[in-house]
């Protein structure tokens, strides 16, 4: 049900404007699928669940309340939007009509699908019961993680180190009847528990009784979304990377690039004159921050973005900490509005940032981390990026042990690479800005 109600809000959206549009047509008697206006309605309806999901719909509303507030801010931040591009264009883009009977349709249909939503999220939690047969310190860190941000919702039934699941005489099965007594529905097995036989053989009952095995590499990936780092290593090279290995996912990666950094040009033009302007009154310095990065193939570039810091701070390459002293006030905001990133839309362009994609690190803090991990140079085979799944994952990185964890993230990103990751990690950017969340 759950995943479920992300196709269901997108589809209603597009059916609700083309048949409010369709009805307009019919009434006035003119072609709406020959007219501009149709474009427009696509245009609209992209708008629209755009605006629901950066504010939350359907997945992160809890309550009725909140999600009709939810539905509500969304559908008026659209109408609004496009009734802006009517003003700026000074064409009836679309009939007031659809424009405002949009919101009306869509309010209770927005709540539906957080409804819908809801059930799935209270049904998952109940599916996922999770039995896991792991030494003491990878179970502790697996505890903290579903606790923290999981791609699927789970409960920890019971914990086993290897040597209590394991069977040492042919009538004691200790794993199969854990999993029987506690209504397991997922074992999730470490490597020193995979090289037990008899763990394996129990497994094989359990798996063949309809509970779910899995790995603890495998786990964390469809669970957390991430790859452990005890197993990096061990796996750094057991996947195909899409930017390497689909030659066509990669034109079609950097044609997106283009077209998001080329749109993203006339914003970066309206919002110069105003961070001037702030620079002037608080912030003053150069209007740019220019840095060395790493980018693909090691290939070092120069990256580019508002200066948020006193001038005389921001050349020494520290990590930048939340609340950062050297940050000016001016600089904090545009930290938190994530327009101190808008000029990388030059970055995108040139072919140096691609739109999702690895952060790049600088030089320095690089060569540090590949002398201490072997398989970090890993995330330089693909174009770093503007955003990415470590950035919607894990909070702001500002010291080594961060960049070890986000690394796990990035290594899932490598993995998985495609389109419709990027795109669902664009959406997740939309969202966290939408929501206020900065650095």
């Amino acid at each position: 049900m759950r995943r479920l109600a992300r196709p269901l809000l997108v589809l209603g959206t597009v059916l609700v404007v083309l048949g409010l549009s369709k009805a307009h047509a019919v009434a006035h008697e003119y072609d709406f699928t020959a007219s501009s206006r149709f474009v427009w309605a696509m245009a609209y309806s992209m708008l629209l669940v755009l605006a629901a999901y950066g504010i939350g719909l359907p997945d992160l509303t809890r309550t009725r309340r909140s999600a009709l507030a939810a539905a509500l801010g969304s559908t008026v931040a659209a109408a609004i939007g496009i009734s802006l591009a009517q003003l700026v264009t000074g064409s009836a883009l679309l009939p007031r009509f659809v424009v405002l009977g949009t919101p009306a349709v869509l309010l209770p249909f927005y709540a539906l699908c957080s409804a819908v939503s809801a059930d799935g999220r209270s049904r998952s939690g109940q599916r996922d019961r999770l039995v896991v047969v792991a030494g003491i310190d990878e179970s502790i860190h697996l505890t903290d993680e579903l606790d923290a941000n999981p791609e699927r919702p789970a409960v920890l039934v019971r914990v086993l180190a290897p040597a209590e699941a394991a069977s040492r005489t042919a009538d004691r099965q200790p794993l199969l009847d854990i999993v029987r007594s506690t209504g397991a529905t997922t074992v999730v097995l470490d490597r020193a528990a995979q090289a037990d036989d008899s763990i394996v053989a129990q497994a094989a009952v359990i798996h063949e009784s309809g509970v779910r095995v899995r790995t603890l590499s495998l786990f964390y990936d469809e669970w957390l979304g991430k790859l452990p780092v005890s197993e990096l290593e061990r796996v750094s090279l057991m996947f195909d990377i899409g930017e390497i290995h689909r030659a066509r996912y990669g034109r079609m990666k950097r044609i997106v690039d283009v077209v998001v950094s080329a749109a993203g040009l006339p914003l970066l033009a309206a919002v110069t004159p105003v961070v001037v302007l702030g620079n002037l009154v608080g912030n003053r310095g150069a209007l740019f921050y220019r840095q060395d990065r790493v980018g693909k193939n090691g290939r070092v570039f120069e990256i580019l973005k508002f200066r948020t810091m006193r001038p005389e701070a921001d050349g020494n390459g520290e990590w930048t900490a939340t609340d950062d002293p050297r940050i000016t006030p001016f600089g904090a905001w545009l930290r938190r509005t994530h327009l101190d990133e808008l000029p990388q839309v030059l970055n995108i362009l040139t072919g140096h940032l691609s739109v999702v994609g690895p952060r790049p690190e600088q030089p320095k803090y690089v060569e540090e981390l590949e002398g201490k991990i072997p398989f970090y140079r890993l995330r330089h085979l693909v174009r770093p990026g503007l955003t990415g799944w470590a950035q919607v994952k894990y909070a702001y990185g500002a010291n080594e042990a961060d960049a070890i964890e986000k690394l796990q993230y990035e290594f899932y990103y490598l993995r998985h690479q495609g389109l419709a990751l990027d795109l669902r990690i664009i959406g997740r950017t939309v969202r966290a800005v939408a929501g206020g969340g900065g650095r």
